[in-house]
């Protein structure tokens, strides 16, 4: 699977459901790419930026998001962002696969029930 391949899926996935390409680049970054967990983690968040433009680009000419949640959960997730990328280099591998896998898995479970 080539790294252009890996973009493509994941774009199609955010775009399509409004998230997830980020949550999909971790463990494809770690297990198919073989990025160390830690980077993995911060270079799909730096993915996130382009696929998350592309998409959001659709969403505001098409007039379908709210522009006055949008600025004020923008300005709550500036300061968590930088907070958790400030904490990412003091967490553990293992901390952080578990953490992430546990939040992955509550995630699903409130997204099904």
């Amino acid at each position: 699977m080539t790294n252009t391949l890996i973009g493509s899926f994941t774009g199609f996935i955010n775009g399509l459901f409004g998230s997830g390409g980020g949550t999909l680049l971790v463990p494809i970054l770690n297990n198919i790419v073989k990025i160390e967990e830690h980077k993995s983690h911060a270079t799909a968040l730096a993915i996130i930026v382009f696929l998350t433009t592309a998409s959001s680009a659709v969403y505001i000419s098409r007039g379908t998001y709210d522009i006055g949640i949008t600025w004020q959960v923008a300005c709550g997730s500036i300061i968590g962002g930088v907070v958790g990328a400030k904490l990412l280099s003091k967490v553990t591998g293992t901390c952080l696969r578990i953490s992430f896998g546990i939040i992955m898995i509550v995630a699903a479970l409130r997204m099904v029930f």
